[in-house]
């Protein structure tokens, strides 16, 4: 969101500008493009998207984060692009000390994530928006869209200023700053108190590893009191280190490849699970099953994928 030419911010000086709070005030929250290009550049739409960021007076701190997370290419490219942008009264709501430590050096890839939750790829006006229940952003997680008495809002966030075109893309102002799932599946399980037999099991399995890797998968997450519904002594006989590859295969059954939402899986009668054993989705009254299991929760964001929650253990043929 920079021009390369541009001396670059060091993360000092973006720390500093959070603590100082010396964020602009956005203009006219008119929910129109009007206001927001007179804030910007008469020739808005000959410029790039970082170019037209970095020349307005409301996105400073998202320059000088984009900045940081080495971004500056990505959004000076061809794209197209769209880009909800959070304005400096945005960020400033954010506490200090999260994005104090969003922008060490260390957190690079998560400042990273966080920026790119905020792109969509492709040109998306805010009329083909507005028409939208959701759309996946550059990070592989989901943004939710809502369309409400006239008024577009993501995750939340309201678009006060729609359809600035670039020349790779376009800019809607919002509001609030985004922030995706930051945790990865296991960490997420391990957070919800409820999923302790499962992670145990997945340790066991030797699957632990993946459901923290950067490979996304979607989980079908038993709950502890799904297992619980199990015969008497079947956890604790899987659990041995004899009965290993069975419970490997028990669990694969619970995991397919990429990230998969409820919506998506309602809509295929099979899938292949990990080791390509047939998971067979059923949609009815409204009511997701999976061979069976009822999906109690579903679409759970994690950094590596997403988690469904059912209510029974999968069990091979």
């Amino acid at each position: 969101m920079i021009n390369a030419n541009r001396s670059i911010v060091t993360l000092s000086a973006v720390a500093l500008l959070f603590a100082a709070g010396q964020a602009a005030q956005p203009g006219s929250c008119s929910g129109s493009a009007a206001d927001a290009e007179a804030r910007v550049t008469p020739a808005a739409a000959e410029q790039t998207i970082a170019q037209i960021a970095v020349e307005s007076p409301d996105f400073k701190t998202l320059v000088a984060a984009a900045q940081a997370a080495g971004l500056v290419e990505t959004l000076g490219s061809k794209g197209p692009f769209t880009l909800f942008a959070p304005t400096d009264a945005a960020f400033a709501k954010v506490d200090k000390a999260a994005l104090a430590d969003l922008l060490k050096p260390e957190n690079k890839a998560k400042l990273r994530s966080v920026l790119l939750y905020h792109v969509v790829s492709g040109r998306v006006a805010a009329a083909a928006a507005s028409k939208l229940s959701n759309a996946a952003a550059v990070n592989g997680q989901r943004l939710d869209l809502v369309f409400k008495g006239g008024s577009l809002s993501i995750d939340g966030a309201k678009v006060t200023a729609a359809d600035i075109n670039a020349s790779n893309g376009v800019i809607h102002v919002i509001d609030t700053v985004l922030m995706p799932a930051q945790q990865n599946l296991a960490a997420t399980a391990k957070e919800a108190g409820t999923f302790g037999t499962l992670l145990a099991a997945a340790q066991a399995a030797g699957l632990a590893d993946a459901l923290a890797g950067a490979e996304p998968l979607t989980v079908l997450a038993p709950t502890d009191e799904a297992f619980a519904k199990l015969p008497k002594g079947t956890v604790e006989s899987l659990l041995k280190p004899e009965n290993k590859a069975t419970l490997t295969k028990i669990l694969s059954l619970h995991i397919i490849p990429g990230r998969v939402y409820s919506d998506q899986v309602a809509k295929v009668s099979s899938a292949k699970s990990l080791d390509g054993q047939v998971i067979s989705p059923s949609l009815k009254d409204g009511r997701l099953t999976i061979n069976g299991a009822n999906v109690a929760k579903a679409d759970i964001e994690a950094t590596n994928g997403v988690i469904h929650v059912i209510d029974r253990v999968l069990l091979p043929e």
